[in-house]
């Protein structure tokens, strides 16, 4: 091992022991029924994920953050998701498609993502954890659309847009008698706040006018 792999080799590894933490801590939630979040216990987690109760506060600073752990880390990469993409794709069609590909490979759990949305202290986490994925994203939308995040209001409300619509498909998906596949849900929902862009160009938001 060179100098160079090093910090590589123990970022996976702080990846890896954080996602350990994080799948265990919602696998107890989810087996101790709807009321999991108020019976699981710190050293349960430690004791699941193969660490100890110091290593686990290292990494999480409460129990709704590790169970939310893996739906925070997955909407913090959505702006790298975005920039992934050919720079000549049009817009909408970009964050659609870098979207629909980020939260469906693989779908979402079913149960865990019912347990999160049903609790309120780990609904607020998630939401909490997608407000902080709105700055990256802003920042990756304001690159592809040479705007400026810090002035224009352009990738700001389209990013916080994209993020609701998440949400909300994610509600619908988990609602009685659903059976499409989350992707379609998913889809629908950006439609709603994803205007069609010209491919021939960057985009150019609506200028504020002065009153």
């Amino acid at each position: 091992m060179n100098d160079g792999e090093a910090p590589d080799l123990r970022t996976r590894h702080k990846q890896a022991t954080r996602e350990a933490i994080g799948a265990a801590a919602l696998r107890l939630a989810i087996e101790q029924g709807p009321n999991g979040l108020a019976l699981v216990r710190v050293n349960d987690i430690a004791a699941a994920a193969g660490v100890s109760p110091r290593t686990y506060n290292n990494y999480f600073s409460s129990r709704e953050e590790a169970i939310c752990a893996f739906q925070a880390d997955r909407a913090r990469r959505l702006g790298a998701a975005l920039r992934s993409r050919p720079a000549e794709e049009p817009l909408d069609q970009a964050i659609t498609a870098a979207v629909v590909g980020h939260f469906t490979t693989p779908e979402p759990d079913r149960a865990g993502l019912r347990m999160i949305m049903s609790t309120p202290e780990l609904e607020g986490e998630a939401l909490k954890a997608f407000t902080m994925a709105e700055g990256p994203l802003a920042e990756a939308i304001a690159e592809r659309t040479g705007t400026d995040p810090a002035r224009d209001l352009f990738p700001q409300v389209t990013a916080a847009a994209v993020a609701g619509a998440v949400r909300v498909a994610g509600r619908c998906w988990l609602s009685p008698g659903n059976t499409d596949p989350f992707a379609a849900v998913l889809r629908r929902a950006l439609a709603h706040v994803l205007p069609a862009t010209r491919s021939d160009g960057p985009h150019e938001p609506p200028r504020e006018t002065q009153g």
